[in-house]
C-alpha cells in the first residue's frame, strides 16, 4: 500500500506536469484526444513501477520518455500506413494504366480474324469430349458451374477443373498472340 506523502508526490508531480506533458503530445500527434492518453498512460506506467525505479530516476523525465516513446510509435505506425496507402495507390495506378493500354491494343478485327477463330475451333476440338462440352456449357451457353455440375452428374469442383484445363489448352494455342492483343484471356 503507497503511504500518504507517495500519493501527495505523485499529485504535485501530475499536477505540475499534466498538461506541459499533453501539449508536449499534440505537437506531434495533433489530435487532443490521443495525446491525453499518452500522457495517461505515462503517469499509470510511472505510477505502477515507481517502487522499481532507481532512486535516483527524475520522474518527470521517465514520465516524458514515456510519453515521447508512445508518440514516436504513433508517427512510425502512421508513417507505415502512409507508405501502405501510397504503394497501394501506386498499384491501382498501375493496374488502371494496364486496363487502358490493354484496352487501346484491343483490335476486334483481330479477335475475330480467320487465323484466331480457326485456332480457338482447332483447339476446341483437341480437348477430350467431357472438357469440350463442360468448356461450351460455361463459355457459350453461359451456364454457372453449380448447373453445369447438375447436368454432367459431376461434382462442382470437376467443372472447375475441366474449364482450367481448357483455358489452359487455349493460353497455350494462343500464346503467340496474346502479347499482341491480351484480352484474349478475358475472352474465354
Amino acid at each position: 500500500m503507497e503511504s500518504f506523502s507517495d500519493i501527495q508526490s505523485f499529485n504535485r508531480l501530475f499536477n505540475e506536469y499534466h498538461e506541459r506533458f499533453i501539449r508536449f503530445a499534440i505537437g506531434y500527434v495533433k489530435e487532443r484526444q490521443t495525446a491525453e492518453d499518452f500522457v495517461s498512460e505515462a503517469f499509470a506506467a510511472f505510477w505502477e513501477n515507481s517502487q522499481w525505479l532507481p532512486p535516483d530516476t527524475k520522474p518527470a523525465a521517465y514520465i516524458m520518455t514515456i510519453v515521447k516513446n508512445k508518440c514516436l510509435n504513433h508517427l512510425q505506425h502512421q508513417q507505415i500506413e502512409q507508405r501502405v496507402a501510397s504503394e497501394l495507390k501506386d498499384h491501382s495506378e498501375w493496374l488502371l494504366q494496364t486496363k487502358i493500354s490493354t484496352l487501346e491494343a484491343c483490335d476486334p478485327v483481330f479477335l475475330f480474324s480467320d487465323e484466331i477463330q480457326q485456332i480457338i475451333h482447332h483447339t476446341l476440338n483437341q480437348l477430350p469430349k467431357k472438357t469440350r462440352q463442360i468448356f461450351q456449357m460455361s463459355r457459350v451457353e453461359g451456364l454457372p458451374y453449380n448447373v453445369i455440375a447438375v447436368k454432367m452428374n459431376l461434382s462442382q469442383k470437376s467443372v472447375e477443373y475441366h474449364i482450367s484445363k481448357a483455358l489452359d489448352v487455349l493460353r497455350e494455342s494462343l500464346k503467340d498472340f496474346l502479347c499482341i492483343c491480351p484480352i484474349l484471356l478475358t475472352w474465354f
